[in-house]
């Protein structure tokens, strides 16, 4: 995959968070009262003509109810290849046939199974440590069955 540049990084970034704030509805403004980004800085960021700190996308991303890592991931601040979720939701996002709506209920699904799996994959856990070795061999009873 072809590395991007700083500045496209920073246009990139921009454009994502512009392009979600359209879609919210919201303008520069009220964005600004509701992160407490002062709107020029918010304004720059946007063009591409500022780089936003983690902290600032942290914001934008509770503000905009996008993931905070695909914010990162354009922002150059994470490798994509070290978090590929981030691909996922960009292309979601991009996609011009799903309505925003459906894209943030897809999203939002996304993001539970992402979370649901974490564990998982992270060290091989389970959810109910019971059902680590499957289901009862049938014709056993389990203990919820079995009465004296």
């Amino acid at each position: 995959m072809a590395r991007r540049t700083v500045g496209e990084q920073l246009g990139s970034v921009g454009e994502l968070i512009a392009d979600r704030r359209r879609a919210a509805e919201l303008t520069l403004r009220q964005l600004a009262d509701l992160t407490g980004i002062s709107n020029p800085y918010l304004s720059q960021i946007e063009r591409g003509l500022r780089r936003p700190s983690a902290e600032v996308l942290q914001q934008l991303s509770k503000a905009l109810r996008v993931s905070a890592e695909s914010l990162y991931v354009r922002a150059g601040i994470l490798d994509p290849e070290d978090h590929p979720s981030g691909d996922v939701e960009t292309a979601l996002l991009a996609d011009a046939s799903i309505t925003e709506r459906h894209k943030q209920v897809l999203l939002d699904v996304y993001r539970s199974f992402v979370a649901e799996d974490a564990p998982t994959l992270a060290g091989g856990l389970t959810e109910d440590p019971t059902e680590a070795d499957g289901p009862d061999p049938v014709g056993e009873p389990t203990p919820k069955e079995h009465r004296p």
